[in-house]
């Protein structure tokens, strides 16, 4: 049986790793992994995450099973992170999963059980698993047109004509802010012109929210989100912990399922079937550390203030890198970075481009030029401006 198996495809941004890893020059700069990094390239742990640990070593009792849907306060203090005023309980179901990509998945099985026919329609381009997960699953997927490499911008005109071609009941996959792998976001009008699309074409959206608080806060950043739970009849969201709380192995992420109230105890009962069926209880260590942060007061200002330190120090960055490149250059053709918001920024130039910059300068970035901007520092901006000005002048 085994030996009928065949390799898969290598995943680009782990060989990627492996590269930069083997490379012995000093001087080299990792902009490919998908992680926050401090000044001194480090992935530290938030002092609030710490204390509330600390709190939770003193205080546990147990390490039994939570429920099939995960503990009901971390729901519940998500709900209200993600919702704000506009998530009406009795509209909500939700589970607790692995990570923003556990989310993701059960939020497509969740689709394939409701609506077999449904097509999942995503953005060009979007995060890579995205389309692995829909691959492996066998759903049925379009791209719409999203990034304008030209602009560095959104490409709303492309975007509405390809959804106003959408079918009644498919869905539309929209990321909440931050948008990986482009950086390029919607402005809160054309957020409501896409929610009066999905009314009228009755599309269901489905959003990955993995970077809320990374952009332009953490209200802002859910602005569409809610924009869509305000307005939409059925509404998707999978929301993770991993960026904003930096708890990536602790795989801390939740599953949304908004609908009308009448159908929420059996939606709720589907979602439940769905954690039994993939990894029975889903993991509580990381949920209960956003819990204990996000509903005590103290700690939640921390947490704030530390995220808003990384924030501000990711944007310092992109004008930083968008300044050196106008000054190299002597154009303004990389400005778009300074308007990207959070960790991504796709650079818009070709693959044989990225790889010179890997060979003569040591810079490490994805294929199609998608940078991690908390990747670098003040030292590295300048030495990065340097090599893109170099091989794209």
């Amino acid at each position: 049986m085994l030996g009928n198996l065949k390799d898969q495809p290598a995943d680009k941004i782990l060989m990627l790793m492996a590269s930069y890893r083997e490379d012995p020059r000093d001087d080299k700069i990792d902009l490919g992994v998908g992680v926050y990094k401090d000044p001194d390239g480090n992935t530290p742990i938030m002092s609030a995450v710490k204390k509330a640990e600390e709190r939770l070593l003193k205080s546990e009792t147990t390490k039994s099973y939570t429920a099939l849907s995960g503990d009901p306060a971390y729901a519940q203090a998500m709900r209200e992170l993600v919702f704000g005023e506009t998530g009406a309980a009795d509209r909500v179901a939700a589970i607790a999963t692995p990570g923003g990509t556990g989310a993701f998945r059960q939020g497509v099985d969740l689709i394939r059980m409701a609506n077999p026919g449904a097509t999942i329609w995503v953005s060009a381009p979007t995060w890579p698993n995205h389309l692995s997960i829909l691959k492996t699953t066998g759903t049925p997927f379009v791209e719409y047109r999203y990034f304008d490499a030209t602009t560095g911008g959104v490409d709303f005109d492309g975007m509405v004509a390809d959804l106003n071609s959408a079918k009644e009941g498919d869905v539309v996959l929209l990321h909440g802010c931050c948008h990986n792998p482009t950086g390029a976001n919607l402005t809160a009008d054309q957020w409501h012109r896409v929610a009066e699309i999905l009314l009228e074409r009755k599309l269901v959206p489905m959003v990955d929210l993995a970077y809320q608080g990374f952009g332009d806060g953490l209200d802002d950043d859910a602005q569409g989100t809610r924009i869509l739970a305000e307005t939409q009849p059925e509404l998707l969201v999978g929301a993770s912990c991993s960026k904003n709380f930096g708890i990536y192995r602790e795989r801390a992420g939740i599953l949304f399922a908004i609908g009308d109230a009448s159908d929420t105890k059996t939606v709720q009962g589907n979602l439940n079937h769905l954690n039994r069926q993939n990894y029975s209880f889903p993991p509580d260590h990381g949920p209960r550390i956003v819990t204990t942060i996000l509903n005590d007061p103290q700690l939640r200002a921390e947490w704030q203030a530390e995220l808003e330190e990384m924030r501000s120090g990711m944007l310092a960055l992109r004008k930083h890198l968008a300044d050196e490149l106008r000054q190299r250059l002597n154009d303004d053709r990389f400005d778009f970075i300074a308007r990207h918001r959070g960790m991504f920024s796709r650079l818009g130039v070709d693959a044989d481009k990225v790889e010179a910059m890997r060979r003569d300068h040591g810079i490490y970035m994805v294929g199609d030029s998608r940078l991690n901007i908390a990747g670098l520092n003040a030292r590295t901006v300048p030495i990065l401006a340097e090599a893109i000005a170099k091989t794209c002048a």
